[in-house]
């Protein structure tokens, strides 16, 4: 054998050598995170396909999932009737998510070397992106026509929080048709109390859609905030009633479910879940107590499904829409949810 066949040989062994004890700490870091999230008592996630369309089981709930290990932060699937179940796992990750019709809008990180930026990403029915957008801040809300055919979204340009004053927001919304794009829904006419209305402190956040274009969303204003019904076509907003925060529009579009200051709350937990009648304007509380820093989700005409802190970051709770009942909750380490189906 001559000297250059035995480096040959000695090369490639280590090579060898190299390459399985990778993959043994690999596997073995892959044993740990999964050893670690049952230990803490966390759901099973297993990688499959996820799409933004029914599946052939029945209807499916989708979330940012948020249990500890390799998968935290993608977007995943459970049968909307059991919640608690296994989680399919999409390898898409998203800070804020929402979906309907083959259509879902992913509010993304990019960590670079010096600060993170982020950008809205349009994706189609196999989680492919169509289209992104730069985003000025940090992702809080986002929200996708009955249709499908419109995104929105919103993010904090200054400020991390909505309990205090101190904090500006930007609110856009796309076309998934023509990829039409209104940037900063602040530059619509405003109409308060039935007359224009200009201030320099106006904010606007937490759209949600009643079809391609009608919505509702949130504005802030001298240090009170209003429901507002937005027009696309004509560009305007007009306000319905003070008071309200992140709304979200009922399946039959008569309700509006949303946050509500209350009197005597904590500044730093000022919020409770109520519902608004949009015929007669009358507000009903929901029998949940608790502080809720969400835009709450319909989960079916009478359900309303919302967000609270829990051990891995957010857990989703369910309350009656219509005061009765108590809160219950539907799945831990989980955020951001749509109904596919």
């Amino acid at each position: 054998m001559t000297r250059t066949t035995r480096l040959v040989i000695l090369l490639v062994a280590v090579l060898l050598l190299g390459a399985t004890g990778t993959g043994a700490v690999l596997y073995a870091a892959d044993r740990a995170d999964r050893r670690g999230q049952e230990q803490a008592g966390g759901p099973p996630v297993h990688t499959g396909t996820v799409a933004l369309r029914p599946a052939a089981g029945g209807r499916q709930l989708l979330v940012r999932n948020l249990a500890w290990g390799p998968h935290r932060d993608e977007l995943a699937t459970v049968p909307a009737d059991r919640p608690d179940g296994p989680r399919t796992v999409s390898g898409v990750k998203c800070l804020r998510f929402h979906a309907s019709a083959g259509t879902g809008i992913c509010l993304q990180a990019e960590h670079g070397a010096l600060e993170d930026t982020y950008r809205a990403v349009v994706l189609d029915a196999d989680l492919h992106e169509l289209r992104h957008f730069p985003a000025s801040g940090i992702p809080t809300r986002a929200r996708v026509s009955p249709s499908g055919h419109l995104a929105a979204w919103t993010v904090f340009v200054s400020g991390d929080s909505y309990a205090g004053t101190d904090f500006s927001t930007r609110t856009a919304i796309v076309d998934t048709r023509s990829w039409a794009l209104e940037d900063n829904l602040e530059s619509f006419a405003v109409v308060k109390d039935g007359k224009p209305y200009q201030a320099g402190d106006v904010n606007i956040w937490g759209v949600t859609f009643a079809d391609d274009d009608r919505f509702y969303a949130t504005l802030a204003t001298g240090g009170r905030t209003y429901l507002v019904q937005g027009d696309l076509a004509a560009r305007t907003l007009t306000t319905l009633h003070q008071n309200v925060e992140c709304p979200s529009l009922s399946p039959d579009g008569t309700r509006i479910a949303y946050k509500k200051r209350v009197a005597g709350a904590s500044p730093d937990a000022p919020w409770r879940l109520y519902v608004l009648d949009l015929a007669t304007m009358t507000e009903t509380a929901t029998a949940e107590q608790r502080n809720i820093d969400d835009q709450a989700l319909w989960s079916d005409a009478s359900t309303l499904l919302y967000a609270l802190p829990g051990d891995y970051g957010s857990d989703l709770w369910t309350v009656p829409a219509d005061g009765t009942g108590a809160a219950v909750r539907l799945m831990t380490s989980a955020v951001a949810p749509a109904y596919l189906g």
